[in-house]
């Protein structure tokens, strides 16, 4: 067998669909020593070639213009076209961006429905296109993977796609994730950000849908309790510009009165992730709607306590490793986080379930059902 992969988000691990575009390769070239893969990656003028590609996956540079039409005619034209001429049995597309055409059997990975559900993302004229163009490629497919039961069924109410053609496939946390500490490593990275000996961790993005309001409300209660010697520390890219899908967030921590409990830390390389996990006393993952929610299963791979929401995916990841609230209830929230930051038998229990939620999912697993989906799509 010889797959093609859209390898558009390859050079983009610190984005979900970079991270299941990496590990599903890698995983499968160490696995299965008859397949061929070969990532079809959109090559930019001026921008780099293709990193950390395994000596014997095949690269096929295709020359794309940069923007959003270029990269919907790539989706659309010189995807396919790469399958062709190299001679794939069959197709991936990793994310929410399949081809109307496929010369050959077609996979698409829906990750989740966010920017067609969430009426703040759907508004503008193009996302709209956009969503009107995947949603028909999707239906077209020979076969959709998906991350959770949760984006199954909103694939089937919202897609109109029978249920026998999608196959749910969790996907895992890399083998970095664990409570091991890393010595003298640990402290030059806490240093690096200048972390206090105590935090509360977000670590995420700042779309709506990621829910950060809530937090920061939550944080008015936890701040009472436990004052600025536990901060709540916002990791991740924070936005520069605020409108409807980006909150003012600095203006709404003033409004709060919560300025003294609160730390941005930025962007975090991937490879400090680990790190800040296992050193939060609890991290916090406040979203709405996720297709897997991929934060939360590296904290507890990381062993550190958990407290999400019941919304979408998220209660299947946690399992009963942590605490799951409603994504509006702020005092129920705040509540959980303070468990679990001051009760020493919780926090060992939360520690124990951790692990052993984080080992049901593997990427190993990921990419073994993967293949299956490869052989049904073949053999049609």
């Amino acid at each position: 067998m010889h797959v093609a992969i859209n390898a558009a988000f390859w050079n983009r691990p610190n984005t979900g669909s970079g991270q299941y575009t990496r590990q599903l390769v890698y995983q499968l070239n160490r696995l299965v020593s008859d397949l061929t893969i070969t990532l079809v990656y959109p090559q930019v003028a001026g921008e780099p070639e293709p990193e950390a590609v395994p000596p014997s996956v095949r690269v096929k540079r295709v020359p794309v213009r940069a923007g959003n039409l270029g990269k919907v005619w790539f989706e659309q034209r010189l995807f396919p076209q790469a399958c062709r001429e190299v001679g794939a049995t069959v197709a991936h597309v990793p994310y929410w961006g399949g081809p109307l055409q496929s010369p050959v059997p077609l996979v698409v990975t829906v990750h989740d429905l966010t920017t067609l559900l969430v009426p703040e993302y759907r508004r503008p004229f193009r996302t709209r296109l956009y969503n009107a163009l995947v949603s028909a490629s999707a239906r077209g497919a020979t076969r959709i993977i998906t991350d959770s039961e949760a984006s199954k069924r909103d694939i089937i109410a919202h897609l109109h796609i029978p249920a026998d053609k999608i196959e749910r496939i969790y996907l895992a946390a890399g083998a970095q994730f664990s409570p091991q500490d890393s010595g003298l490593l640990e402290m030059a990275v806490l240093r690096k950000y200048d972390l206090p000996e105590f935090y509360a961790l977000y670590l995420g993005g700042y779309e709506l849908h990621k829910n950060v309001t809530t937090l920061l409300l939550a944080w008015t209660y936890v701040g009472q309790a436990l004052g600025e010697d536990y901060p709540l520390v916002l990791a991740g890219k924070k936005p520069t510009q605020t409108n409807e899908i980006y909150p003012d967030y600095d203006h709404y921590i003033q409004q709060l009165g919560i300025q003294e409990y609160v730390r941005w830390i930025g962007y975090v390389d991937e490879e400090d992730k680990p790190v800040l996990y296992r050193n939060a006393e609890t991290f916090i993952f406040p979203s709405r709607r996720e297709g897997f929610g991929l934060g939360v299963l590296e904290a507890l791979a990381s062993g550190t306590p958990v407290v999400t929401t019941t919304a979408s995916s998220l209660p299947e990841v946690l399992g009963d490793a942590g605490f799951a609230v409603e994504p509006d209830d702020a005092r129920g929230m705040a509540g959980a986080i303070i468990a679990t930051i001051i009760q020493d038998n919780l926090r060992a229990e939360l520690k124990q379930k951790a692990a052993e939620q984080a080992a049901v999912f593997s990427w190993e697993k990921t990419a073994t059902e993967t293949l299956l989906v490869y052989d049904a799509a073949v053999k049609g």
